[in-house]
């Protein structure tokens, strides 16, 4: 099955409202609400870093529509390596990770008159580089990946947005063709599908997505299957399409991306395509990062590190296959990270090793970037998550 064709003269918004409803009448449940808005409320940009405890290590800033520039309104002291960070903006709660050997997830809640971000509590990921996080739509669960520990966790959330005791954990085993980087498992992320029924996991260890239910009523991950990636591929990020049909994977040592059908009753995928994410003919260093489509699902963006460049894709609205775009330089080196904006028009790109993050409009037509000129520093910013501050028009 396919989704509708989505008319061209609809901007990103708008065509998300479209899939969202299409959505919302074929799977009854409607995930594609947060493109049924325009944005209203003050856009922010939580920034999370490699900085030491010592040093401002979470940033935030308030993203100017009028001017297409980013101003700083508060940071966090006190945290090591709070590389990943999500944000619950209607509850008022932000977490990240820290990303050291120990390995902890964080909770702050947000002060209801200065607006100011307040550390609630903190609970150890019992394994070591939690690099990734995911919140659960109702507010009552955060998944996390541990890249050294080789294992991903499950937290309840409680009623104030501090982190209650770990749950359940849930470790991989195996390797990979690659003895340099793939001597053991090695989750890199961790995403809810739509439906918040399954939770994927690429393993950049042992070249497999490891799909969990996530069974609410136990507070479990119960493991219902894998997909094996080509060997020494090693998978990293994992995004769907607003639709929920299809969904992508972003490769770090293979430099490709692959899109698959997706079922949701059964959290199965279905390989449908493999591309290059580097340009053709391109022989030097370089490793994938980040993925991300823009709201409308129309255009995919994938980061290189070392090639130091974003590719575009379009997305093909019959079957969610790829045809390329083209390539833009991220003024720096290593984007770690991206965001897009809600209304599609914008792309930031975090550059870990020159500590920057640039700022890039989007052509809505063909998804090509234009930047802005508003480059910011921050040092080693690897993660962005752009959040609305509810109420504030």
């Amino acid at each position: 099955m396919t989704w509708p064709r989505v008319p061209e003269e609809q901007d990103c918004e708008a065509a998300g409202k479209t899939i969202a409803d299409s959505r919302k009448k074929l799977m009854t449940k409607e995930w594609g609400r947060m493109n049924e808005q325009r944005m209203n409320g003050r856009v922010m940009v939580a920034v999370g870093t490699y900085a030491s405890r010592e040093e401002a290590g979470l940033h935030l800033y308030a993203l100017q529509p009028e001017t297409r520039k980013l101003t700083e309104s508060d940071t966090a002291h006190g945290l090591e390596r709070p590389s990943f960070v999500r944000v619950d903006p209607a509850r008022g709660r932000l977490y990240t990770v820290s990303e050291t050997g120990e390995g902890e997830v964080v909770s702050f809640t947000r002060h209801s008159e200065t607006g100011r971000w307040e550390r609630k509590n903190a609970q150890p990921t019992l394994g070591g580089a939690p690099c990734h996080l995911s919140l659960s739509e109702n507010g009552r669960w955060l998944l996390v990946a541990n890249y050294s520990g080789g294992n991903v966790c499950l937290f309840p959330l409680e009623e104030d947005g501090r982190i209650g005791p770990m749950s359940d954990m849930a470790e991989h085993d195996g390797n990979g063709p690659r003895t340099d980087r793939q001597e053991g498992p090695h989750p890199h992320s961790i995403v809810l599908d739509p439906e918040n029924r399954y939770a994927f996991v690429p393993d950049l260890g042992i070249d497999r997505i490891v799909v969990y239910r996530l069974d609410e009523e136990n507070g479990k991950l119960v493991r219902q299957h894998e997909t094996t990636v080509t060997p020494g591929a090693g998978p990293r990020h994992f995004t769907f399409h607003p639709s929920g049909r299809t969904a992508y994977v972003i490769n770090e040592l293979d430099n490709t991306i692959i899109a698959y059908a997706y079922d949701g009753f059964s959290g199965r995928l279905e390989e449908l395509q493999i591309v290059n994410a580097l340009p053709e003919g391109y022989r030097e260093t370089s490793y994938c990062a980040d993925v991300h489509l823009s709201p409308c699902g129309r255009f995919l963006y994938g980061s290189n590190r070392g090639h130091d460049s974003i590719v575009v894709f379009r997305v093909d609205d019959k079957d969610g296959t790829l045809t390329y775009v083209d390539h833009t330089p991220t003024q720096g080196s290593f984007p770690r990270n991206f965001a897009v904006t809600r209304d599609g028009r914008m792309l930031l790109a975090a550059n870990q090793e020159s500590d920057t993050i640039v700022t890039y409009t989007i052509d809505a037509e063909t998804g090509r970037l234009t930047p802005t000129g508003d480059v910011i520093t921050v040092k080693k910013p690897v993660c962005l998550e752009l959040y609305e501050e509810p109420g504030s028009e």
